[in-house]
């Protein structure tokens, strides 16, 4: 049996708005879940797109499904970020 490190880094030891992302680029578990999943793409166009292998784009969707609790707590978190930014926005 061959054992192939992850090609996802945690989120507690990213760099990427502390989120999964896949090692060597700054796109996000979360980034592939929403073009494949959200926007109803094909893996292989989400990969050729970002220039990346299918086989990443593969292992962020199965991370996603993964780790359903970290991913509602990324979601619930950019939400509360994005909200706060609007708030900023509006003048008075």
């Amino acid at each position: 049996m061959v054992v192939t490190d992850s090609r996802i880094r945690s989120g507690d030891k990213s760099e990427v708005h502390d989120e999964p992302h896949i090692r060597g680029s700054r796109v996000t578990v979360q980034h592939i879940h929403a073009r494949v999943e959200g926007r109803g793409l094909r893996p292989e166009t989400v990969a050729e797109r970002l220039n990346l292998p299918v086989a990443d784009v593969s292992e962020a969707l199965a991370n996603y499904h993964r780790n359903p609790e970290e991913m509602r707590e990324i979601e619930t978190h950019r939400k509360a970020v994005a909200d706060e930014s609007e708030t900023l926005e509006k003048p008075d």
